[in-house]
């Protein structure tokens, strides 16, 4: 029999098989979307090709979910995120402990990625440093980093260094300042903080595209199914698993291929099915060896994601750089074996790129965290003293 239960916290216990799940897809997303960009810079479009190979179509393929997986980053941002923040709102000091996740989860590996984005830049002669500037549409400027680091990528400046993907993160650090806000407005009782609570959304709502508004509610939707438990039999389960990735598949082949106010309802169905799917998860997982092995691979390619996916661009960018002199600057043939080899080569270098880049940076976030946090504490006794 089928029950839905309301929980009183969001379950974010590690021994579940929505957390499996959870790492497992991290780690894919983020391997995806560098896959599709690697794809497509190094082959020619996959519509220019005549008769492509079944690898090449293969590759085609998967590449071509890279906008889903930014939509799954979307949902699971906020089952962890929100769901985190809601488990400890009534504690003291809960918005402050927030305030330093959200800004020690990005920043500390915004910042030596941008660091490494000029360290390329210089290295491959793509920076120029007699044109760094202020002037905000300067893709290499002060102004693009800062704006970078606050979320205004897109909105006020460019992607700092041309890194594109980094648009996504302009959603995500709006949607972390924008989900607290509207948990305070409903839990206090004060008129005058109601008041300068929607002043503030208010006044972000005015800054932020459409695009970026809408997909909030998707964002949302991770937030509210944490609290959510639906107590089933396997044959339902497994008939969410199918829809789930029925739904991925035709938006794959007959769906908008962006993210945009277009394609707003196809990934809002999606999330749908993706968030009653590990809702229906939350089972405890048995301590199989194959389980346990699953279980390693997901949490080791979820604990580099956000490394992956914020310095693939300017890692590849450099590696075709020094590979010019063997490659040139023709594109890979799809129909040759060989080169498919070359790509496999490629994309490893990325991956293993990243993870070591991880090590000393998003490898000590909880670290940092901690040490922020004790500082932080002493300091504020300190005052108090």
């Amino acid at each position: 029999m089928t029950k839905i239960a309301l929980l009183q916290r969001s379950n974010l216990s590690e021994d579940q098989w929505h957390s499996m799940l959870i790492s497992l897809l991290r780690g894919l997303a983020a391997l995806i979307v560098a896959a599709a960009h690697l794809r497509a810079q190094v082959y020619p479009g996959f519509d220019t090709v005549q008769n492509p190979s079944l690898p090449f179509q293969g590759l085609a393929f998967a590449a071509g979910f890279a906008y889903l997986a930014v939509i799954v980053f979307f949902v699971l941002s906020g089952w962890l995120v929100g769901g985190s923040l809601l488990n400890r709102i009534s504690t003291d000091g809960a918005i402050r402990n927030y305030t330093i996740d959200r800004v020690t989860r990005l920043w500390i590996v915004l910042i030596p990625t941008f660091g490494a984005i000029l360290l390329f830049g210089l290295a491959t002669a793509a920076l120029d440093p007699s044109r760094l500037s202020f002037a905000p549409d300067n893709a290499y400027s002060a102004t693009a980093l800062l704006g970078n680091l606050v979320g205004l990528q897109n909105i006020l400046v460019p992607e700092f260094g041309g890194n594109f993907p980094l648009w996504s993160l302009a959603n995500e650090t709006w949607y972390y300042v924008l989900f607290p806000l509207l948990v305070m407005l409903f839990r206090t009782r004060s008129t005058w903080r109601q008041v300068v609570i929607l002043l503030a959304v208010a006044a972000i709502v005015q800054l932020l595209n459409s695009v970026i508004l809408l997909y909030f509610s998707i964002w949302l939707l991770g937030a509210a199914f944490s609290r959510v438990r639906i107590e089933c039999g396997p044959f339902l389960r497994w008939t969410l698993f199918l829809g789930l990735i029925g739904a991925a598949a035709a938006i794959r082949l007959k769906g908008k291929s962006d993210i945009s106010v277009d394609s707003f309802v196809q990934y809002l169905l999606f999330s749908m099915v993706f968030v009653l799917f590990l809702s229906s998860m939350q089972v405890t997982w048995a301590r199989t060896r194959a389980n346990e092995w699953v279980n390693r691979v997901g949490r080791f390619f979820s604990e580099f994601s956000f490394t992956l996916y914020v310095l693939h661009i300017p890692l590849m960018a450099a590696m075709l750089h020094l590979a010019a002199p063997v490659l040139g600057n023709a594109k890979l043939d799809p129909h040759r074996p060989l080169h498919l080899l070359v790509y496999l080569l490629l994309y490893v270098g990325l991956v293993v790129g990243a993870f070591l880049f991880h090590l000393p940076f998003e490898a000590r976030t909880y670290q940092v965290r901690e040490w922020l946090k004790t500082t932080l504490r002493f300091r504020s006794g300190a005052v108090r003293v």
